[in-house]
């Protein structure tokens, strides 16, 4: 499991927007050094987990609406879609024919246990902590 470039430019986007101010797509852009394009996307998804408001029009742009202070680094890659498990076996529509076979697997379970700990440990890091220290 590793943050991905759109987690990690989520965490960017709202960096730029931790001082309660309106800003512009450009604007998060070019001071967090991202992709337009991506941004947009990034936002549209953002939105969506209502962790930021998008105003449209002439005089628009995004403000944060969350208390990212309850709001988990794992929260936010669920909101990316993000989430991977470590391996894929733990996916619950694989077909493992070793588990058929010997009803279970404890491979399976070791990871499954391991995984377990990587998302409590992502849940207890609030993005307000991550982005400033505080």
């Amino acid at each position: 499991m590793m943050i991905t470039r759109e987690t990690d430019y989520a965490l960017r986007i709202l960096r730029a927007l931790t001082d309660g101010e309106l800003h512009t797509v450009g604007q998060i852009s070019k001071a967090e050094f991202l992709p337009q394009a991506f941004a947009y996307k990034i936002l549209k998804k953002l939105e969506k987990a209502k962790l930021i408001e998008v105003i449209r029009g002439t005089a628009g742009g995004c403000r944060l609406s969350a208390d990212l202070s309850k709001v988990s680094l794992y929260d936010l890659m669920m909101a990316t879609g993000e989430r991977s498990n470590l391996s894929s076996c733990m996916d619950p529509k694989f077909q493992c024919p070793w588990r058929d076979c010997h009803q279970g697997c404890k491979v399976h379970h070791n990871l499954v246990e391991i995984q377990e700990t990587v998302d409590r440990e992502l849940r207890s890091h609030n993005l307000r902590a991550i982005l400033t220290g505080r």
